[in-house]
């Protein structure tokens, strides 16, 4: 067994950590960026992969890594791990249903709810003692579930005919277009900036670069966040005007 995951803010490399920690297995877990999530793949017949969700989407980077090594999933039993800021009623299916088209075994699926990473926009923020009680009723989910699937009962969260209209009509149907392509959408305001590179040193697509000692953004973001949670002076803004609340996973966790 092995864990791979994509993470903007960190949700879901915490809740996949959580998981294979519950499982008392190896704790050898490989972001898609890393050459060695490949090799993984290859070496390991059962695969628990966690990802954030994106308007009951898959991000576009996950969906390049997932077709670029399609011939990798043939056989393979894979557990999907979706987290999410709200709902999604078939985050975990949506993955599923990809791999399952090159031939994956797909055993179960866990939808986690997470404190929200779309940190210039209003509508998903809560307060701090909000946000901790979410993670804690998050890792309690998490170790529920990795016993049920220790158990032989994987849930089967987000997997199945109605999840998939609910994730349809809930979201993807309206907002689809939103993840269909890297967005060019990001902007840095020059005027704040201060060159520091921590956008540009996390982000996964390589699509930010310092041109004269400032933060340049090109036209393939897949809107994890990471940039814009980073940025020291709220510079960076992708979906809204301004930054609202910065925040990852580890900020909300009990020390």
């Amino acid at each position: 067994m092995t864990g791979i995951y994509f993470s903007g803010t960190g949700n879901s490399k915490y809740a996949l950590e959580l998981f294979l920690k519950e499982l008392h297995a190896q704790k050898n877990i490989y972001s898609i960026e890393e050459a060695a999530a490949v090799s993984a793949i290859k070496s390991h017949k059962v695969i628990l992969f966690s990802y954030p969700v994106q308007f009951s989407n898959v991000p576009k980077i996950v969906k390049d890594f997932i077709t670029a090594n399609a011939k990798l999933w043939k056989g393979k039993k894979v557990f999907v791990i979706a987290t999410m800021g709200l709902f999604s009623g078939d985050g975990a299916g949506m993955l599923a249903r990809m791999l399952k088209k090159y031939g994956a075994q797909v055993i179960g699926g866990l939808h986690v709810k997470m404190p929200d990473s779309i940190a210039d926009e209003k509508l998903l923020k809560r307060t701090p003692a909000k946000n901790r009680k979410l993670i804690a009723d998050a890792e309690q989910k998490i170790i529920t579930c990795a016993r049920a699937v220790k158990a032989g009962r994987p849930p089967q969260e987000g997997i199945g005919f109605f999840c998939q209209m609910a994730g349809l009509f809930g979201q993807r149907l309206w907002f689809s277009y939103k993840v269909k392509d890297y967005s060019d959408r990001l902007k840095i305001n020059q005027a704040v900036c201060i060159g520091c590179g921590l956008c540009a040193e996390n982000c996964p697509m390589h699509n930010i670069r310092l041109v004269q000692g400032k933060a340049v953004p090109d036209s393939r973001c897949t809107m994890c966040y990471r940039c814009i949670q980073n940025c020291p002076k709220q510079a960076v803004t992708l979906l809204g005007r301004r930054v609202i609340q910065q925040g990852t996973a580890d900020k909300y966790r009990e020390q």
